[in-house]
């Protein structure tokens, strides 16, 4: 019993290596095995930067201003004159004792999951890398690169704009309101625009993604732009939190742009795809339209004749 499980870890440790498993073959139990040991160094990454965003909460690092500060800084951009305490500093309002310390816990939890979505990416990565092509691994590689950039600067984008949208929406009734913000409500304010905005910026990279894999032609993408540009108004409409119509043109002025975007790289994909074949005379056709098929029989060259020989006798 003592020999097997070191034999056990020497076999899946064989399992995982590269050079001496190349294809990753695996059982199913190995499967969910291995699905087990990379959820599980992903959760020990995510509450590692979860217990160094809470730290970093209140806690300056060198440069870098504190979680908390980088959160506040848009409510405190609001004119001094229409927030609530404005004498005495930039705070936001604790309703219940327990507030501050869920706030805190939640921001941290977000901001460590951020700094540490390289490692857990990582984690995952590794365990759909082995039932993949070299090919397919170097598009998902790339992918997964440029979804890194967007989300990033989707929620940067979200977070310049958090200013404007509040000062626009707390604009109205000044003469009879001022703003007194609650510490939950205005986190889970921010928070999830930085979301909605992250995973938004996605959405024209799922284009690309449909058009190199063979599902969507630059000719369905054309003929579709219109369309494409309605439904990106109407979800910026229905995803933008507060309703306010300042971030809503923002996120769909930059998802047209991207989208648009989008098109063209698959305008490019397809064009050095189908250069010189023949699937680039087909691509007008319509669905009821014959291939230009040459339908003339060949000849078939006779075999050349056998010359005669005397008959000497």
């Amino acid at each position: 019993m003592a020999d097997s499980a070191p034999k056990s870890r020497r076999d899946r440790r064989r399992k995982r290596s590269r050079r001496l498993n190349p294809d990753g073959t695996m059982t199913l139990i190995e499967h969910i095995y291995e699905f087990r040991r990379r959820l599980g160094w992903a959760l020990l990454a995510v509450l590692a930067g979860g217990i160094f965003g809470f730290i970093w909460f209140n806690t300056r690092m060198g440069p870098v201003p504190s979680l908390g500060s980088i959160i506040n800084d848009p409510y405190c951009a609001i004119p001094a004159d229409r927030r609530l305490g404005s004498t005495e500093g930039c705070y936001l309002l604790q309703t219940v004792p327990f507030e501050a310390f869920m706030i805190q816990l939640k921001v941290g939890l977000a901001g460590g999951a951020v700094l540490t979505s390289p490692l857990w990416l990582y984690q995952l990565w590794a365990f759909i890398a082995p039932g993949l092509y070299t090919k397919e691994r170097k598009y998902a590689l790339t992918f997964v690169g440029c979804a890194s950039v967007l989300f990033a600067g989707g929620a940067v984008l979200a977070y310049l704009l958090i200013p404007h949208a509040l000062q626009l929406l707390m604009g109205f009734g000044s003469d009879f309101f001022i703003t007194g913000l609650t510490g939950d409500k205005y986190i889970s304010f921010v928070l999830s625009l930085l979301i909605i905005f992250g995973v938004s910026f996605e959405l024209p990279l799922l284009l690309v993604m449909l058009n190199f894999v063979g599902v969507l032609k630059y000719a369905q993408l054309k003929k579709w732009r219109r369309g494409i540009i309605f439904l990106v108004f109407v979800f910026a409409a229905f995803a933008t939190p507060g309703s306010d119509p300042f971030s809503m043109l923002a996120l769909a002025g930059a998802l047209t742009v991207l989208a648009e975007l989008a098109i063209q790289i698959a305008r490019v994909h397809d064009k050095r795809k189908y250069r010189g074949s023949e699937s680039e005379e087909w691509a007008g056709l319509s669905d009821d339209e014959a291939a230009p098929f040459d339908y003339t029989p060949s000849s078939i060259d006779e075999p050349p004749a056998k010359p005669k020989t005397e008959d000497v006798t």
